[in-house]
């Protein structure tokens, strides 16, 4: 694939520096290394090379989604890709979906949504803040997925403007007042996900889940650890990107159950994976 005008490059510097640049034929893009004339890029490859004023070397590389969300200009915390990754996964979006995400921050997790409903779905991305609204906005656009995001500026406890929606997630700091409107939007079987940084914010929002219909929940922290690979002397990193949040997932289920048809059983809150529990 040859690199056009207009195309996002991924540079890789010789120390191992990263840059997300778009190819502009006017632009030079300054680093630590030298300028970059970026007009240089266009016509190579993917994995070729160019260099800086300074003869230094930087690879052009295929820019990831990971690469997208952490380069994002962040008024906020992010939502790490560790965590998105499993947001993804076990809320099982996929393309043609109708999610929601009250509290778009940076954008960072607005940008994995729109890319797992593409080309067929939408996001609806709530905030009740401007600045950070409009930041996430130019971070979307500057991925390449606004025609996949909506953005609208509104407080969590004012609603959804949409119905029968598939996933809804919640970065709030007090995701708990967001779950009855979450429990009004969703459709019957739909899924919820909510990432919270304490303990105390978990309780409340599982509480909060269970009281509005929310089954099967479930919450996990994620954890990544690097490792450095030397021949004769492997060993993890020193410093690691540990807690980021706990995630918490839910089912909406269309009939609470009365206590007499066992929902106190389900009001329960169980992980999915009990090691106890023969299968």
């Amino acid at each position: 694939m040859h690199i056009k005008l207009g195309d996002y490059v991924f540079l890789l510097s010789s120390d191992n520096k990263t840059f997300l640049v778009r190819v502009k034929e006017e632009k030079v893009f300054g680093t630590h290394l030298g300028n970059i004339n970026l007009k240089d890029a266009i016509g190579k490859r993917y994995g070729e090379v160019i260099y800086s004023q300074l003869g230094k070397p930087f690879i052009l590389l295929d820019p990831t989604l990971e690469d997208k969300m952490m380069k994002v200009k962040r008024l906020t915390q992010i939502i790490y890709p560790k965590d998105a990754a499993l947001i993804l996964l076990k809320a099982g979006i996929q393309s043609g979906m109708t999610v929601v995400e009250c509290g778009s921050g940076s954008g960072a997790l607005t940008i994995a949504l729109a890319s797992a409903v593409a080309p067929a779905g939408k996001v609806y991305a709530y905030d009740r803040r401007e600045d950070f609204l409009e930041n996430a906005k130019k971070n979307v656009e500057d991925a390449g997925f606004s025609d996949f995001v909506e953005f609208k500026l509104r407080d969590v406890e004012e609603g959804f403007d949409e119905n029968e929606v598939d996933v809804i997630v919640l970065d709030l700091p007090s995701p708990w007042e967001g779950v009855p409107s979450a429990a009004r939007s969703i459709r019957g079987g739909g899924r919820i996900a909510s990432l919270s940084p304490t303990y105390n914010q978990v309780e409340k929002t599982a509480e909060s889940l269970s009281e509005n219909g929310f089954v099967y929940l479930d919450t996990v922290e994620v954890l990544i650890r690097k490792i450095l690979v030397r021949t004769g002397k492997t060993r993890p990193f020193e410093r690691m990107v540990s807690h980021t949040g706990f995630l918490t997932f839910g089912r909406k289920a269309i009939k609470v159950l009365s206590l007499e048809e066992g929902g106190d059983e389900f009001k329960t809150i169980r992980p999915q994976f009990d090691p106890d529990e023969q299968s």
